[in-house]
């Protein structure tokens, strides 16, 4: 198995999870909060460090590490499985939902071929290693601008469900 994309104890990591078939989930602000929460549960109880995030109408990108002695893709894994079962449950019962129908056969087409009931993470989280501090902040740049350069704002910090937004309800770590 490559190596290229794999976290290892210690390193500080540009990553991005991936609704499969980049299904547009995270337009309704519901399943983006069920995201912003267990991100903040993860930073509480399992040793996740956040330096920066954005999530995006079909992905997220964070930069982060976890406590030493702790494997980010561990963390991940955990945070991508709640997630996953929890936005499923949501979009079976949420009220608005127009798109349940839609959704819930393209979760389950996704889902098929691994002998799953349904799939809502794409493999993988593309774990980038951050070297140097100028790497850092191109890649925070690079996420605060993001919704910016697809015109879901004006502005970065207009964004709510970005760190760049002042009151992003994220405890976030600073870079060293």
């Amino acid at each position: 198995m490559s190596e290229r994309y794999k976290t290892y104890e210690g390193g500080l990591f540009f990553v991005t999870l991936t609704v499969v078939g980049w299904i547009d989930v995270f337009t309704r602000s519901d399943y983006a909060e069920v995201f912003l929460e267990s991100l903040r549960f993860c930073i509480r109880r399992k040793g996740l460090r956040v330096y920066a995030f954005c999530i995006m109408p079909s992905h997220v990108h964070l930069i982060a590490d976890v406590d030493d002695g702790l494997l980010l893709a561990h963390v991940l894994r955990d945070l991508k499985s709640f997630t996953a079962k929890r936005i499923y449950e949501l979009i079976e019962t949420h009220p608005q939902e127009s798109r349940r129908e839609w959704l819930l056969y393209l979760l389950k087409f996704y889902g098929r071929p691994h002998g799953q009931a349904f799939k809502f993470w794409q493999e993988g989280n593309h774990p980038l290693d951050l070297k140097s501090a100028a790497w850092m902040r191109q890649k925070q740049d690079y996420i605060h601008q993001n919704p910016v350069q697809s015109r879901l704002a004006d502005e970065a910090h207009h964004y709510p469900f970005s760190s760049a937004f002042p009151d992003c309800g994220v405890p976030l770590s600073e870079f060293l």
